[in-house]
């Protein structure tokens, strides 16, 4: 181990806005840091002045000769008409074949590599960052918030390079599945301090609430003596015969001291005013085909979705999801073909830079204001800034002196205060920390609402969606399996275990509601054939991936027994998680084989 960068006692001020405050670390080359901590509290400052684009009030970072320190940068300097190879050797001014092999680490082959990298899609734009990020043969890397700007292709394809970096790294991320996976140190930046601890994101939050508790019990302790001998000397320092005994108590009462506990942070719980739930179609799109005057995005959308559902639209960066949503919303017109939505249904769109529009000269709680719907009470407005994090006084701040993230949350907080029928919501979680992405994810599943949305967040795709539309090569097609499903065919494409099938186009099905009180419509014998295969099929996915988390077991196991006194942190972490996997795998396939008795019973 060799100690790459030491912080040493680091103070960052913005006026009287302390960020850091004579913070200290040692970050070494094997360590692989995930860095958490609520918005604000200093992590892309600190990431800044790590990487020298930023320079600190007080304290130094020592830097060891032998680091060689590389970033993503979050912003492109591609020339006009410049290939991806012209870019990667002028940048890195490595030789054409070290270009080719780094870049087909992310599936970049040599026809991408001729093509202008501007023309290429996003995702695949920010894969040739990456592959440049990489081409300097660093010992150490710098990641701030990626998967704002990655797809979920590509950040499963950072994640399978980065679990075989031999370097170490330090990642900001509000993605809590990326940096369990990627991550053996946590980093917390919390009232201007940081704390390393030598374990993931999961085992640090155990130890948090471990350290909270041990405290909280030992306070209640000392104040029960202290009850117990005030509670003494009330009782007997008036008499003479007991003065000498209540005078001893005395002095073992002043030497009685409690853990000093750093104000806890507050629970985020965000409330969406609640609205009058109705059933019936809220979206009816036939032959549908959107894009720009210049280009054809995606043709032959046919779907209806009925109200209620929260769809996760999905999809590689640059392939449509967006262009999807702005015309859906209106904000773009068609091409061809035609949507409708549902009577008297109230739409509001989140834009991923809607913010832009917003009066400067409004302050924070005016803005909340005009945007709730009628009924919504000025305690409801304050409770949902405190929940984007605009307490106190803070929603008396105009407009013109917050920050992007902070404008982009005001934004996200009117919408979920203006009672609307439908959501639309492109990247919601982007500047938003752990605690109020899963608030605002248990918010939205409780929505009786519609919801259509963009993310890349794993955690927040899991808890709100209920179907998957995926926008791929010109069509959006219905995602037949659950987003899990969809997640585990993105990694084994990554891996090389499976290739991606061409698209046979098809329509939509009709997304319909789910509803205990109906009684189920008799089913006909081509539907029950369908279903039956379906089912099938998900139960041989399910055994597929129970094999292969079992295998990959077995060898671990088998690595363990030929060299038992050999300990590594990273194999027993990866036995504990493949457990879990088997274990998952398992109970889908049974709750499957149990769905597949009921079918063939009918």
């Amino acid at each position: 181990m060799t100690v790459l960068l030491q912080i040493n006692e680091i103070r960052k001020a913005y006026g009287a806005m302390v960020l850091l405050d004579d913070a200290s670390a040692s970050l070494s080359d094997d360590q692989k840091i995930g860095v958490i901590g609520r918005n604000g509290a200093g992590k892309s400052t600190l990431c800044r002045i790590i990487t020298g684009h930023e320079t600190a009030d007080s304290g130094t970072i020592t830097r060891n000769n032998t680091l060689c320190l590389s970033y993503l940068e979050q912003h492109d300097n591609f020339k006009p008409g410049e290939s991806a190879l012209h870019f990667l050797m002028r940048t890195t001014r490595s030789e054409h074949w070290e270009c080719a092999q780094i870049a087909a680490r992310f599936q970049i082959d040599n026809k991408m590599l001729e093509e202008s990298v501007r023309s290429l899609p996003g995702g695949y734009q920010t894969r040739v960052k990456l592959a440049a990020m990489l081409l300097g043969d660093p010992n150490f890397l710098v990641l701030d918030e990626p998967s704002n700007y990655l797809d979920l292709s590509t950040l499963i394809l950072l994640e399978n390079f980065l679990l075989n970096f031999r370097g170490g790294y330090l990642i900001v991320s509000h993605d809590r599945e990326f940096l369990k996976r990627t991550c053996d140190h946590t980093l917390e930046v919390e009232n201007g301090q940081l704390t390393l601890y030598p374990g993931d994101i999961e085992e640090y939050f155990e130890f948090k609430e471990e350290q909270f508790e041990q405290k909280q019990a030992y306070n209640r302790g000392i104040e029960k003596k202290r009850d117990q001998l005030q509670a003494f000397v009330d009782r007997f320092r008036a008499k003479a015969s007991t003065a000498s005994r209540a005078q001893s108590k005395m002095k073992q009462l002043a030497k009685l001291k409690t853990i000093e506990i750093a104000h806890p942070m507050s629970t985020v719980r965000i409330h969406i005013p609640p609205m009058e739930s109705k059933a019936g179609i809220a979206l009816s799109c036939e032959d549908l085909s959107i894009g720009y005057p210049e280009k054809d995005v995606a043709r032959g959308i046919s779907c209806e979705i009925e109200r209620g559902h929260h769809v996760a639209v999905l999809g590689n960066n640059g392939e449509g999801k967006t262009t999807f949503l702005k015309t859906i919303s209106g904000q773009l017109s068609s091409k061809s073909g035609g949507y409708r939505w549902g009577a008297g249904l109230k739409i509001a769109y989140y834009a991923q830079h809607v913010f832009s529009i917003l009066d400067p000269e409004d302050d924070i709680y005016t803005y909340l204001s005009r945007e709730s719907a009628e009924g919504v009470s000025n305690q409801d407005i304050l409770n949902m800034a405190g929940c984007f994090l605009f307490k106190g006084d803070d929603v008396k701040k105009k407009v013109k002196v917050l920050s992007g993230g902070e404008r982009a949350r005001l934004v996200l907080a009117g919408l979920l205060l203006s009672k609307s029928h439908v959501l639309l919501l492109d990247e919601p979680t982007n500047h938003l920390d752990f605690e109020t992405v899963e608030a605002l994810a248990a918010a939205l599943k409780g929505f009786t609402g519609t919801v259509l949305f963009i993310s890349h967040d794993r955690t927040f795709v899991n808890l709100v969606a209920t179907r998957i539309l995926e926008v791929k090569r010109g069509r959006i097609i219905h995602y037949p399996g659950t987003y899990e499903d969809y997640v585990y065919h993105l990694e084994q494409v990554a891996r090389g275990e499976e290739t991606e099938p061409l698209d046979v186009p098809r329509p939509l099905p009709k997304l319909t509601a789910i509803s205990s009180e109906k009684k189920e419509a008799p089913v006909k014998k081509s539907e029950q054939k369908a279903e039956i295969q379906k089912t099938k099929k998900a139960m041989d996915k399910a055994e597929r991936r129970m094999h292969h988390h079992t295998d990959e077991r077995n060898k671990l196991l088998e690595e363990i027994a030929k060299n038992p006194l050999h300990y590594s942190q990273e194999r027993n972490l990866r036995l504990k998680e493949l457990q879990i996997q088997i274990e998952k795998a398992e109970d889908e396939w049974c709750s499957l084989q149990a769905k597949l008795d009921k079918i063939q019973k009918k």
